[in-house]
């Protein structure tokens, strides 16, 4: 059976269960499984170094519990969000609203939400409705989008978080570096040009798995979005 047991944020996690219970915010796993939308079973192997917790699970914690995202990436030592007190089963909101949500500017957008993200991209509620965190160091109206199988490996890895700054449309593009495209579909890929005179027409999609995933060309009227990778949380650390 794998050993999850050096993952941070599964290390994180523990730290946080522990830290829940004693606050008495939570009795116990069953408890916190149904408010993280899971399992008994499933939270007591993400304890046991079993499995990884998910993202749609981190997230619950971020909303229901009001924990830091950058902890659990193990980017900050604060537990809990900035203007949150925890005492006992008291959890109380003490800081401006407006102020709060202006920290947090990177958007995620887990797996889950990608097939939603290419269609409804330029819905303001929408993009509100997802959760948002922060790095320090990272400035901007940034993206996060949770990357789901082996097409970039090993650069980009089933699971991993890529940190996007959406450019505007006309903008310089870089050949061989990698983006987040959106089309129909969601995608991070290497790009070339294809340009009849000067006029660009076309992208070349490349994956870095390129034995297994081969090149194909996009309209660039096809195209919706696209977003400039910055960087990757991978095994939750900056990459």
């Amino acid at each position: 059976m794998a050993d999850f047991s050096n993952n941070i944020v599964n290390q994180r996690f523990r730290l946080v269960y522990s830290e829940l219970e004693k606050l008495n915010l939570i009795k116990g796993k069953s408890d916190i499984a149904t408010h993280i939308g899971t399992y008994n079973h499933v939270v007591n192997s993400i304890l046991k170094g079993q499995r990884n917790i998910t993202i749609e699970q981190l997230n619950k914690l971020f909303e229901i519990f009001q924990i830091n995202a950058n902890y659990l990436f193990g980017l900050s030592d604060e537990m809990f969000q900035e203007g949150y007190v925890h005492s006992g089963d008291l959890q109380v909101r003490s800081i401006n609203e407006k102020k709060l949500s202006g920290r947090r500017n990177i958007v995620l957008v887990p797996d889950k939400a990608i097939a939603g993200y290419a269609t409804q991209h330029q819905d303001p509620t929408y993009i509100e409705s997802l959760h948002k965190f922060s790095i320090p160091g990272m400035e901007g109206s940034l993206m996060a989008f949770e990357i789901s199988g082996d097409s970039m490996m090993p650069n980009i890895t089933n699971g991993d978080l890529v940190v996007c700054e959406p450019i505007e449309r006309g903008e310089p593009l870089r050949d061989n570096h990698i983006y987040v495209v959106v089309t129909d579909v969601v995608v991070a890929k290497r790009i070339q040009q294809i340009r009849e005179g000067s006029e660009v027409k076309s992208l070349n999609l490349i994956s870095d798995n390129n034995a297994v995933f081969k090149p194909y060309a996009v309209d660039v009227e096809e195209v919706q979005q696209i977003l400039r990778v910055k960087c990757r949380l991978t095994k939750h650390a900056i990459a």
